[in-house]
């Protein structure tokens, strides 16, 4: 009966997390403490991401990967369409982890690196965001899920584009 259970199981990922760490986080609040006072209204969020993969030695299989937020907040504007009002926050996190891949195929490497490794990471990342924003005075920000597959293709059709113009 385990024979079966072990044959039912699906095959395991050609990829291991070794650690996972901050790599760098900052958080600012340029117009403290006024900008406390100051807001009559919740400020506007922006927030970018960014994933970069680097193999660490170039005869290992080794690779960090690291998933770079940066949220800023910004006052409402004055009126409805005018222009952003003094900067509330910049929050800045690299968060990355160090993998293993398990002999891949060729065309997995990209996604496993790009994809499968932020998406793992990518709670704990947003924890830490919310953490930073919340221990900073402000209501946490709470991101909601990445779309990191999207976002790896938007990527690549950006670069196919870029190497087409050149």
């Amino acid at each position: 009966m385990s024979d079966s259970t072990t044959q039912a199981a699906p095959p395991a990922l050609p990829l291991a997390i070794n650690l996972q760490y901050t790599k760098d986080l900052s958080f600012e609040v340029p117009n403290g403490p006024e900008i406390f006072t100051a807001l009559t209204a919740a400020p506007q969020i922006s927030v970018n991401i960014d994933v970069q993969a680097n193999r660490l030695q170039n005869d290992q299989p080794h690779y960090e990967v690291a998933l770079t937020l940066k949220a800023e907040a910004s006052e409402a504007p004055a009126t409805e369409g005018g222009p952003a009002g003094r900067k509330v926050f910049i929050a800045e996190l690299t968060y990355a982890a160090v993998v293993t891949l398990n002999e891949p195929p060729a065309e997995l490497v990209e996604p496993l690196l790009l994809v499968e490794v932020p998406r793992l990471i990518f709670p704990f990342a947003r924890n830490i965001l919310g953490d930073i924003t919340r221990d900073g005075g402000f209501p946490p920000v709470v991101l909601q899920p990445i779309d990191f597959v999207a976002l790896w293709q938007a990527r690549r059709a950006e670069m196919s584009q870029t190497v087409g113009h050149a």
